[in-house]
């Protein structure tokens, strides 16, 4: 079953708005079994969303379309569709009484124009919108299927995830997919591909592996597609078993999308705290923590000690230290650790301390150096890295290794 999504809007294409909507959208559709061939971006014009459309159609059993859908005169997607399925445009009475529904809550009158926006072609399923005055709608074509959905990123994906996908499976009839994450760090894609070529070679035809790099780290995400359930579950498992002789000193979790979620949920089985203190990063590691729904279960609090005199007023890094080590070097961040630590009072802290550029290198400490440490109430581990020239990806990979480090110690405790 392969899937085209045609994404309309001039803002998408002059780069006003960041086109989320694709992602998102192949995001489900592929955790459902299907393939998606094409995303394609277009204007607000009808000859383009007609031609775009006969060209999907000849290749793709189903097009999503987003946006397009408001009540302004530059809204020209209904309208183009109703023409493009010979059809013309009826008020739907349900649309009607959930557009009427939002303006009572919002003590807004319903005008004419908000109105219109209940008009749907005859021909199509009118799909109830609950969330916004667009509804969506359904086109079945010489045994295709085009959807057309309001642009806005929450009404879209919540008319993805309760209508449109189980609308589209059972239509269909899709296989069963199943995916299995393992993140990998310390390792680079091109090595790491080296040292497991003949694992993925073996793999049955059922599996495909995908080498997602980050800053940092790689997924490796393993996708099982097929009608038996239990054997795609059973393949998948022999498969991850076979990959730890050849890559397991290099494997940090499994099943999560990132290393901030491996984190969340090490700490939280483990029942212990959390605090940061972070110079270079500057809050990066804390603000992907805490970005996860239920951080506060685990996660004590943060410093950002950009200046020595934060390290040294706030988080007890010694006069010292500072002077005759500097604020990056091994001793500072091992204080701030423990620093961190002793403060917030959590179990474990991490720090970062360097030179994320793309001034203030040394003879001795090039752009890019960053010093890590992870405090517990056993030790204290510190190891200092040069992430290169590029300040955001230093401060991208400085985080990962932060994580990295930190589930290693928890590895070795808890």
């Amino acid at each position: 079953m392969y899937v085209s999504i045609i994404n309309i809007g001039d803002e998408l294409l002059i780069g006003q708005v960041v086109n989320t909507n694709a992602s998102n959208m192949s995001r489900m559709l592929i955790a459902a079994g299907m393939d998606v061939r094409e995303v394609v971006t277009i204007a607000d014009d009808a000859a383009a969303i007609r031609s775009n459309l006969e060209r999907s159609l000849s290749h793709s059993d189903v097009v999503l379309i987003t946006g397009g859908l408001g009540p302004t005169k530059d809204d020209i997607t209904k309208t183009t569709l109703c023409d493009f399925f010979h059809s013309h445009l009826v008020e739907n009475a349900e649309a009607l009484a959930n557009i009427q529904r939002i303006f009572d809550e919002k003590g807004f009158p319903l005008t004419d124009v908000n109105r219109q926006q209940s008009w749907v072609p005859e021909c199509c399923t009118m799909v109830n919108n609950v969330l916004g005055t667009a509804p969506g709608m359904w086109f079945e074509h010489e045994g295709k299927v085009v959807v057309s959905l309001p642009g806005v990123p929450f009404e879209m994906i919540n008319l993805m995830e309760t209508e449109i996908v189980p609308r589209l499976q059972a239509y269909f009839k899709t296989d069963y997919i199943l995916n299995k994450n393992i993140l990998v760090q310390g390792i680079g894609e091109s090595f790491l591909s080296d040292r497991i070529e003949h694992w993925e070679l073996a793999l049955p035809k059922t599996i495909r592996l995908a080498y997602l790099p980050q800053a940092g780290m790689v997924k490796l995400r393993l996708t099982a597609r097929g009608t038996d359930k239990n054997l795609l579950q059973n393949q998948i498992d022999e498969a991850v078993k076979g990959l730890y002789p050849l890559a397991g000193e290099f494997i940090v979790g499994e099943d999560l999308e990132s290393l901030p979620e491996l984190v969340a949920y090490r700490m939280k089985k483990a029942h212990k705290t959390l605090a940061t203190a972070e110079s270079c990063t500057g809050g990066t590691i804390a603000s992907k923590l805490t970005a996860l729904a239920g951080a506060s279960d685990y996660f004590k609090g943060g410093v950002v000690s950009y200046t020595n005199e934060v390290k040294n007023g706030v988080l007890g890094v010694k006069s010292a230290t500072l002077e005759h080590h500097t604020a990056v070097s091994e001793e500072t961040v091992r204080e701030m650790a423990e620093g961190a630590r002793r403060v917030l009072g959590a179990d474990y802290a991490i720090a970062t301390t360097g030179i994320a550029g793309p001034s203030g290198a040394t003879p001795t400490q090039p752009v890019g150096t960053v010093w890590i440490a992870v405090a517990s109430e056993k030790e204290t581990i510190a190891i200092c890295k040069c992430f290169g020239s590029d300040r955001l990806r230093t401060i991208e990979r400085a985080a990962n290794e932060s994580y990295s480090l930190l589930i290693k110690q928890l590895t070795k405790e808890v």
